[in-house]
């Protein structure tokens, strides 16, 4: 049987790591960077270049699977083809789909042309460097950012931003730039009660972060974005460099006459993760669109895409030995927010459908705990 992972972020490496070298099971695992990036950490590595990737040829020994550095250009399910950025064409016998999403810049006047994303390494590298390009004393641009979204990644990526505005100004004795965070809704980490969202809030100011709720980006240019407000009033903001953290769509390179989407181009799977109409191919983390217990869409986390990776390699190892598969049944342990340094605000699963909140060091260290968690699960 050959099997194709495509990708490996948290689901295709949690698919590639529960498996075990099989008799009759040839698997391939195609990935364009010979690293697995914690996409979770990447404002970190903007803000102070801190490592956050991990080499995947030793995560996958003792598996049975093999590694191939490629870009995939497009996968045609009905002929069973996944064609690579090189020209060369794969084959498979089962494929398991977890190349993630891609920005959604909602057709934003100038937006994805002058923006910033955060969806990997190359992203970081290049706000880390205009961070450093700002405190050089012959800088003469505009030094102010503009972070569009304020869920989890743009909130945490301000904070740390500020950090490191204030540890260089400290150093170089240059005023810290300003860090404006744009959100279109009425509130910013909407996966937080309010209690929560409120602390968060109260750090943001501290920060001297200027918060801007309400507000929906209209255009972007080099230089400047345009917001504006419910009551239509518009705002020029001058800006050195956009960062959008605003949206995410699946990535759309998956055909097949009976392929089902969702929302956000996500491919609707069955009760196993397979892509309906295809039982040989699996759809894992945010390309696929699983259902929680009360029918609702499963977030697209980096917990959930763990869980969906992890039960997609037993099930895997499951088939190749004829047995049932087992269903997919999400569960969220909790939801935490880092807030720079040693803060950070979230909430525990407890036993009997309870949530415990945290704020401040036991929430950064349970923020850590998980990701600790995830780093022994694919040793």
């Amino acid at each position: 049987m050959k099997t194709l992972i495509l990708g490996a972020g948290y689901a295709g490496l949690a698919v590639a790591t529960k498996l075990k070298p099989t008799p009759d099971m040839d698997s391939l695992l195609i990935e364009q960077n010979a690293y697995h990036t914690f996409e979770t950490r990447l404002h970190e590595a903007a803000a102070h270049n801190t490592r956050v990737t991990l080499p995947l040829a030793p995560l996958l020994k003792g598996t049975g699977v093999n590694l191939e550095q490629a870009q995939v250009d497009s996968v045609d399910l009905d002929h069973k083809e996944v064609k690579l950025k090189d020209g060369r064409v794969l084959t498979y016998d089962t494929l398991v789909i977890g190349l993630g999403s891609v920005t959604n810049f909602y057709r934003i006047p100038g937006l994805s042309e002058n923006a910033t994303e955060l969806k990997q390494l190359s992203d970081a590298d290049e706000i880390f460097n205009f961070v450093n390009r700002a405190y050089s004393s012959d800088y003469k641009g505009n030094r102010d950012i503009v972070v569009g979204g304020a869920g989890l990644t743009g909130v945490e990526l301000v904070t740390e931003l500020a950090q490191r505005a204030a540890l260089l100004t400290k150093e170089r004795g240059l005023p810290p730039f300003k860090i404006h965070l744009v959100e279109a809704g009425p509130k910013i980490l909407p996966v937080l009660d309010d209690a929560l969202r409120g602390k968060a809030m109260r750090t943001l100011e501290e920060y001297g972060i200027n918060v801007l709720v309400g507000h929906r980006l209209m255009q972007a240019t080099a230089d400047s974005v345009t917001v504006q407000q419910a009551d239509g009033t518009q705002t020029v903001i001058p800006a050195g460099k956009i960062i959008w953290t605003g949206g995410i769509q699946a990535r759309d390179i998956t055909t097949g006459a009976n392929l089902e989407k969702g929302p956000g181009g996500r491919i609707v799977v069955d009760e196993f993760l397979r892509a309906k109409g295809y039982p040989e191919v699996f759809i894992v983390g945010d390309m696929g669109l699983g259902l929680n217990q009360e029918g609702k869409p499963v977030p697209t986390t980096a917990q959930h895409a763990g869980q969906q990776g992890r039960l997609t390699g037993k099930n895997l190892m499951r088939q190749s030995r004829g047995e049932e598969l087992e269903p997919y049944e999400p569960t969220t342990l909790g939801e935490f927010v880092s807030l720079g340094g040693l803060m950070a605000v979230g909430w525990m699963k407890l036993p009997w459908n309870q949530k415990l909140a945290m704020t401040g060091g036991l929430a950064h260290v349970m923020k850590r705990a998980s990701e600790w968690r995830w780093r022994v699960s694919i040793d």
